[in-house]
């Protein structure tokens, strides 16, 4: 299925090379024209079936649409082909279901290069039907006398011949058309040549079908045709022509029955949506010819179910059109599921990176092996986003880049071509170029956001722009519509050498009006909308770095981002993404480089190191880019991943710095350095500190840290339970996620079957949070739920369980762990198993932060301690030591029941 690719066999010396135009395979676009044919065939076979009734809804045509270069116009050449015979179809297109029937393809090219006219159109699918080898006689003798009367002194047959259609269907039409006058003007008894007396032919003939002579019997069956023979033969009688041409072929005998296929391509050129002239005349030529079907391929999808088009088009309407008014899409449902002619508008989708791969590697070749090595092919299929064009201007570049003596590598491919752009906007109104740049800005848009970063105050032009076949549309996202992806980097990224291209200026004009008009969105909506936040956030984080702008709005977005402790992923791609963006390295130049950074160290630590997030959130701070609140996030979590990797007194210092700036982390820092005295067993200080706190620093949660290491597990699931419920009140999802948490845990101590349920809820709270720490919580808490177990393999979960928290450096967590695998083995009665609990202990706290939990496994075995304890226990060591033993006593007599 390959032909010779002139292009490229002209653009080397190199002989040894071969070149093709290397066919793709489109088998579900084929698959769908076999289904929709097949349909077609079988409707126009039906006894039913009256190819004169105007009025019954037309399903006879199938539209293939999508952007420039997508691969349409070979798509319809292959399909001519597939239908002319089996020897043209691609093995794995598979055998149609109309095996047997004559199908006639018959394919029209619209473009304006072709330079074909509406009576070129009709003069083709004429010039097809001549092999029939059967006069037409209704259709013939109209077009003899338009044709007359509108090219006097100009010879059809020398047209036909001058215009290709003899070379390319033979001379057999302008001999059936004088058959079907001689025989028409022998049947009126008319003297003299037909040639000469076409004019009076048709007026006898008019006068026969009114006085209804047996003689015309065979074309009296024709209702229509004394209108069309009586009516002025100009252009708009033409058109309707095709009615007869229809009506004939519904006459022929059975043994030359032909199922005639139109293959209408570049439809794009036909018009515009102002001017719609000879879509009118193409749309009657559809409508009138129903035992025929058409096969459109253009840019855009077919407007013609919509009845806003009334007056414009002749035949519009979702009932007139039902397989056009169908949403667009790639694959229709089910047929057992939809009704006939559903889904007939499709979008020719881009091809697989195995596809893309396929035509890079069959395009140039030498001795049968690919030209274009693998290495290479990668990166332009990476790059083209699956868009033939842009593999066939790759290809041409790769011919370049040889013909001056350069050996192709593959980074002389991370490149854009301008190319694209100008077969983008060649069909666009200066506004709708307009809009399309702009939005080229966001990753998504709205109509809203799209009149807005254009600068216009009518959305027109926008609602123009997303019915093109490059902006894609998700109706469940944010915001629905996105520019395809390569049409959008190479807008953005390619030198632009368009009449109304855009100068740098312009650009960041542009950039200031997308950034407002997010703010705008976000700022409007009253309620508390997540996606809606971090959505803004995303593309004004992106808006701001790319094109050095004030932060603006995004500063308080970013709080109302770190308030909710959710941790969605957030930062855009690193480094520049704008013809005027920074030159870019992740240097913070300015203070969107820092707060994208800042926001993205946060995310990230969910997920490395936190030494990797101390190194990031350090060299923000060192950078000075942040106003000074927004500093203090960079010094809070800075300095709360310190106290995660036991650097207490870094820590202590980054939260009292915090603390006293009195900005609006002071509260948390405050809660941090309560934390910190928790954490070095200054219990008493802690609970102190977590009576001055509030809401806003979790007062009742850290309460709950406190009372929970003491053994008072009821006090402490108190605290939790209050501090979700606060966080419920406020809409803080992860604050009520934590808190669930530890109430989970809290209760996996004290009662294992409700503990189940707690931590189904936790398990309900976390989805969707990323919150790092809070999982290891609940995975934890899973396994103090049962300990004691001899089927529920703790040593295997704890191991497993260890390595994850290792990578993730969060010592709390570790400490946590070795607890609960303490308790495990002291319900077991497994002193060797609880001294290496507690080794493994100590060389995680070495005598610092969280020293007690040394203290407390020491407590649950019914151990003394080997030293004197440094923590001060808020009703002293002995009640401590006592509830904590008393909490292994009751795991070993549940389980003992329980069994």
């Amino acid at each position: 299925m390959a032909g010779r690719d002139l292009r490229a066999l002209f653009s080397t010396n190199d002989r040894t090379l071969t070149t093709a135009e290397a066919f793709t395979n489109r088998q579900a676009q084929w698959e769908l024209v076999a289904s929709a044919l097949a349909e077609h065939l079988r409707h126009v076979s039906d006894p039913g079936f009256d190819v004169e009734d105007l009025e019954r809804p037309r399903n006879n045509v199938i539209v293939f649409h999508g952007v420039g270069g997508i691969g349409k116009t070979t798509l319809s050449r292959k399909l001519e082909a597939a239908l002319a015979g089996a020897d043209q179809r691609p093995a794995q297109w598979g055998e149609p279901a109309w095996s047997g029937e004559h199908i006639l393809p018959v394919r029209i090219d619209l473009s304006r290069s072709a330079g074909a006219s509406f009576e070129d159109l009709v003069l083709t699918i004429r010039a097809a039907l001549a092999e029939l080898g059967h006069p037409l006689a209704a259709f013939d003798i109209a077009l003899r006398r338009y044709w007359e009367q509108q090219h006097p002194g100009e010879s059809l047959e020398e047209y036909l011949s001058r215009g290709g259609l003899a070379a390319r269907f033979g001379k057999a039409m302008p001999q059936q058309m004088q058959s079907a006058l001689s025989d028409v003007a022998q049947a009126l008894l008319l003297p003299g040549t037909v040639g000469s007396a076409v004019g009076a032919l048709t007026g006898s003939l008019v006068k026969a079908l009114r006085e209804r002579r047996q003689t015309v019997r065979a074309l009296a069956g024709c209702a229509r045709l004394e209108d069309l023979l009586e009516a002025e033969p100009d252009l708009d009688a033409l058109s309707f022509y095709p009615h007869l041409l229809a009506w004939e072929l519904a006459q022929l005998p059975a043994e030359k029955k032909v199922a005639p296929v139109v293959l209408l391509d570049t439809f794009e050129d036909v018009g515009d949506r102002t001017h719609r002239d000879l879509e009118r005349l193409i749309q009657r030529v559809v409508w009138l010819m129903p035992n025929v079907f058409f096969i459109v391929t253009g840019r855009s999808r077919l407007q013609w179910a919509d009845p806003g088009l009334q007056g414009q088009l002749d035949y519009t309407g979702p009932i007139a059109w039902p397989g056009l008014a169908s949403p667009a899409g790639s694959v229709p449902a089910a047929r057992a599921t939809r009704p006939a002619g559903y889904g007939r508008q499709v979008l020719v989708g881009d091809f697989s990176p195995e596809d893309c791969d396929d035509h890079l590697a069959r395009r140039l070749t030498r001795d049968g092996r690919p030209l274009i090595g693998a290495d290479i092919r990668q990166v332009i299929t990476a790059r083209s986003h699956g868009l033939p064009l842009y593999l066939d201007l790759a290809v041409m570049r790769f011919l370049e880049l040889r013909r001056t003596n350069h050996t192709p590598h593959p980074a002389d491919f991370d490149h854009d071509f301008p190319a694209l752009i100008a077969r983008t906007l060649s069909d666009l109104t200066p506004d709708e170029r307009h809009v399309l740049r702009s939005v080229a800005l966001f990753d998504s848009f709205d109509l809203n956001l799209a009149t807005a970063a254009a600068g216009f105050q009518h959305e027109a032009p926008a609602l123009r722009l997303i019915e093109r076949p490059f902006v894609r549309e998700n109706p469940f996202g944010i915001w629905p519509y996105h520019l395809h992806g390569l049409i959008r980097s190479t807008i953005r990224g390619a030198d632009d050498h368009a009449d109304d291209r855009w100068s740098p200026r312009d650009w960041q004009q542009a950039a200031h009006r997308a950034l407002a008009a997010l703010g705008t969105q976000w700022q409007a909506h009253t309620g508390r909308d997540r996606n809606l936040l971090v959505g803004c956030l995303r593309q004004g984080l992106a808006l701001a770095r790319d094109f050095r702008l004030d932060l603006g709005w995004l500063a308080d977005a970013s709080w109302a981002y770190i308030g909710d402790s959710v941790w969605e992923p957030l930062a855009p791609p690193s480094g520049p993404s704008g013809p005027s963006g920074p030159s870019g390295s992740i240097e913070l130049d300015t203070a969107a480089d820092a707060l994208v950074e800042t926001l993205s160290a946060l995310f990230r630590r969910q997920h490395e190191h936190r030494t990797r997030t101390i190194e990031r959130l350090t060299a923000v701070i060192d950078s000075e880019r942040l106003p000074a609140e927004l500093r203090d996030v960079a010094v809070y979590y800075r300095a709360k991943a310190h106290r995660d990797l036991g650097h207490t007194q870094a820590s202590q210092h980054g939260m009292r710095q915090v603390a006293d700036a009195g900005g609006r982390l002071a509260p948390p820092a405050r809660r941090g350095l309560a934390h910190l005295s928790r954490l070095a067993g200054d219990f008493p200080t802690a609970l102190a500190i977590a009576d001055t706190l509030g809401w806003a620093g979790r007062h009742h949660r850290v309460r709950g840290d406190v009372l929970w290491v003491q053994g008072d597990m009821e006090r402490a699931a108190a605290a939790y339970t209050a501090a979700r419920t606060e966080a419920e009140e406020h809409g803080i999802a992860g604050e009520r996620a934590t808190s669930q948490a530890q109430h989970a845990l809290v209760i996996a101590f004290t009662d294992p079957a409700r503990a189940t349920d707690e931590l189904e809820l936790t398990e309900h709270l976390l989805a969707g949070l990323g919150l790092r720490t809070t999982t290891f919580t609940a995975k934890i808490a899973a396994l103090v739920r049962d300990a004691g177990s001899t089927t529920a393999q703790i040593d295997d979960r704890g191991r497993l369980l260890r390595a994850e928290i290792h990578t993730n450096g969060i010592v709390a967590a570790s400490a946590l762990l070795e607890l609960a695998l303490a308790f495990h083995h002291a319900v077991q009665a497994e002193q060797a198993e609880v001294s290496s609990a507690i080794g493994r202990l100590h060389e995680l706290v070495q005598g610092s932060d969280y020293a007690y939990y040394c203290d407390l496994a020491h407590f649950m075995a019914g151990l003394p301690l080997p030293d004197v304890s440094t923590a001060r226990w808020i009703d002293g060591e002995g009640p401590t030591r006592a509830r904590w033993r008393a909490l292994v006593a009751a795991r070993r007599t549940q389980n003992l029941h329980g069994a």
